[in-house]
């Protein structure tokens, strides 16, 4: 089967037949995947603007700085989830077990996102600048487990250690290091997953935590080995650059 070319911003993607692997892609010299590229995701909404700059600006009530505002440029390197804040979530087409995040994102006032290993344990994006006595809800908490039928949260989740949240409007850098579940022979799991470390804007937020299991309404799924890394983008605006992931040896 020929190949069909598809268009995602402005640069052309070769679509497989569905009888052939997809490519996995490929790391630089230090074993780093840049996923600042189309080809990585399982799939990119049409309404991502790729840009080289991006303004808070007010919605269209007028309130201040709840918005994002960018042009789209070739060649830009920064990622805005659309007009409205609100696209699909980018999920990886490869799997990831034991590996290392670095993300850099910028947010607007009140906006929300989030990154999840396995696209079901959550570490959140909020604006919570300022803010004293945050839990997992806040920024850079694990998330808490919701009942998804009654609403509402079953703990408070797993706070950061400190609030190293910067003002919205401001680019933030996100360092995790992930070690996924284990399990035996059986596929009985033998150790929770943990996030090894994770500093944000350069300040410890966590430090051998265990995720006892999944976290939000996801909490009851079946846990595996390895799994799609995600990035929440249907929460808020949000923009994006410099998201690379490295699998652990």
């Amino acid at each position: 089967m020929r190949l069909l070319a598809l268009a995602v911003f402005g640069v052309s993607v070769a679509l497989a037949s569905p009888a052939e692997e997809p490519k996995k892609p490929t790391a630089n010299a230090d074993g780093w995947i840049d996923l600042m590229k189309p080809d990585v995701w399982k799939k990119v909404d049409a309404r991502w603007i790729v840009t080289d700059e991006v303004k808070l600006a007010p919605d269209p009530k007028g309130n201040a700085d709840r918005r994002l505002k960018a042009e789209k440029k070739e060649g830009g390197k920064i990622w805005v989830n659309g007009e409205t804040g609100r696209v699909p979530n980018l999920i990886t087409k490869e799997a990831f077990g034991d590996c290392e995040v670095h993300i850099e994102f910028l947010i607007a006032k009140n906006s929300n996102g989030g990154i999840k290993f396995h696209e079901v344990y959550e570490i959140q994006i909020l604006d919570s600048f300022g803010k004293k006595g945050i839990d997992g809800t806040g920024m850079g908490g694990v998330y808490p487990r919701a009942d998804t039928k009654k609403g509402g949260y079953l703990d408070r989740g797993i706070a950061p250690k400190v609030n190293a949240a910067k003002p919205a409007g401001e680019w933030q850098t996100l360092d995790v290091i992930w070690k996924s579940p284990r399990f035996d022979a059986k596929g009985e799991k033998t150790a929770n997953a943990k996030i090894v470390k994770a500093t944000l804007n350069g300040e410890a937020i966590h430090d051998n935590v265990e995720l006892k299991t999944p976290t939000g309404g996801n909490w009851m799924r079946k846990e595996t080995a390895t799994g799609s890394f995600m990035l929440q983008t249907d929460h808020g605006p949000t923009a994006w650059r410099n998201v690379r992931i490295k699998a652990a040896k």
